[in-house]
């Protein structure tokens, strides 16, 4: 598996919440929502869910195995952080 895309929406002001993602995986499948959370110990990547009638949240789509969470939260954050320098690189006219 390779992720071919990963398109990050960064969030300004949004508490722990950094940014939304999508990723393309093999240049066919995309998983939209993936959430960017910043905590004490860094980042992590929490996937996509939807509420469920008893008030708790179930994964819609999510890694089996840690290898593949792990490949997909470092692809996710080095996007984050290419977004950032990328914007912060930007002369103010063109934001």
């Amino acid at each position: 598996m390779k992720i071919s895309d990963v398109r990050i929406k960064p969030l300004n002001d949004s508490g722990k919440l950094m940014a939304i993602a999508s990723i393309t995986i093999d240049s066919c499948f995309v998983v939209h929502d993936l959430k960017l959370i910043k905590s004490e110990n860094g980042f992590f990547v929490v996937m996509p869910s939807k509420k469920m009638n008893d008030g708790q949240y179930k994964d819609v789509a999510h890694p089996l195995d840690t290898e593949t969470r792990v490949y997909i939260q470092n692809c996710v954050i080095e996007a984050y952080m290419q977004t950032c320098a990328n914007q912060a690189n930007t002369p103010e006219e063109e934001k």
